[in-house]
């Protein structure tokens, strides 16, 4: 069936006054930030999502053109960051990448009190899922259709998660050193183990999501150096993450407060590999390979 929608206008309304009418987003402030009307959320929480991107253009706008809704439908009080790597020569950095954006988002706003680390590729498909923190770090992506909606594994973390200031801070964010696929989530998961945290779902009937097709490029490449990073991860958790992240190599480009996010564009300097000896003697039964 074919719908023909048909739009009248007053003669005397502007072309800007229309423009503001017909946008979904015109209550969207600058920098991707939204607040029900009179304060009146519906949550005690100050929710900050994080994105992490590169070279994921068409990913970004349907992800923008869809959350919006989404998180207005939950009456939550929010803002949306897009953390950018720039650049060529550097393997995509994920960990650093949101490490840098829980930084530069608290100085933008430092009530932030809950954190959603977010894949730009996955589009949440039930309004139910909430996305609010919890007294433990949650898990939102339960089910992927990729994965046809199962979990492919109990300690998975990735895709999309929530963590309050308090535990993201406790658990000194994210390693910087994982560069390439794979590794910072279950790195961040033996954090949350190493601290007694318990990793917390939803309902998997609507914690369900589409993932949005997309090919691989050689800065998102496997990373060689992810078993003895994990191996070793534990060990350098106080010491690797949001207390040394001055000195990782990075720097901000912009901070720019977009119409519908907050762009952070970050270089990061290109880096050694990581001398790790004999990768075939490191034990490997302990990551999984499900790519996201």
């Amino acid at each position: 069936m074919k719908v023909a929608v048909l739009v009248t206008t007053s003669s005397k309304m502007d072309p800007e006054t229309l423009h503001k009418t017909l946008n979904p987003y015109r209550n969207v402030r600058a920098g991707g930030k939204w607040s029900p009307a009179g304060n009146r959320s519906s949550s005690s929480e100050k929710v900050a999502i994080l994105v992490t991107y590169k070279d994921r253009e068409e990913h970004l706008k349907i992800f923008l053109r869809h959350m919006h809704p989404f998180l207005q439908r939950q009456g939550l009080d929010y803002a949306i960051y897009v953390i950018e790597q720039h650049g060529e020569e550097q393997k995509f950095c994920k960990g650093l990448l949101y490490n840098v954006g829980f930084t530069e988002a608290l100085k933008d706003d430092p009530t932030y009190n809950c954190f959603i680390f977010h894949d730009v590729d996955l589009i949440p498909e039930d309004v139910r899922n909430l996305y609010t923190c919890r007294k433990s770090p949650f898990h939102l992506s339960v089910a992927i259709d990729k994965f046809e909606y199962k979990l492919p594994y109990v300690t998975l973390f990735g895709g999309v998660s929530a963590l309050t200031k308090a535990h993201y801070e406790l658990l000194n964010g994210y390693s910087n050193l994982y560069c390439g696929w794979g590794g910072e989530d279950d790195d961040m998961t033996r954090r949350m183990f190493k601290h007694k945290l318990r990793l917390s779902r939803p309902d998997k009937d609507f914690a369900r999501y589409k993932m949005l097709a997309h090919s691989r490029n050689r800065t998102t490449d496997d990373n060689p150096a992810r078993y003895y990073l994990l191996s070793t991860g534990v060990s350098r958790a106080d010491t690797d993450g949001l207390t040394d992240l001055q000195a990782a190599n990075y720097s901000v480009t912009s901070v720019t407060h977009k119409e519908l996010y907050t762009h952070i564009l970050v270089n990061i300097t290109k880096r050694r590999p990581i001398k790790f000896g004999n990768p075939h003697k490191l034990n490997k039964t302990k990551i999984h390979h499900r790519r996201m």
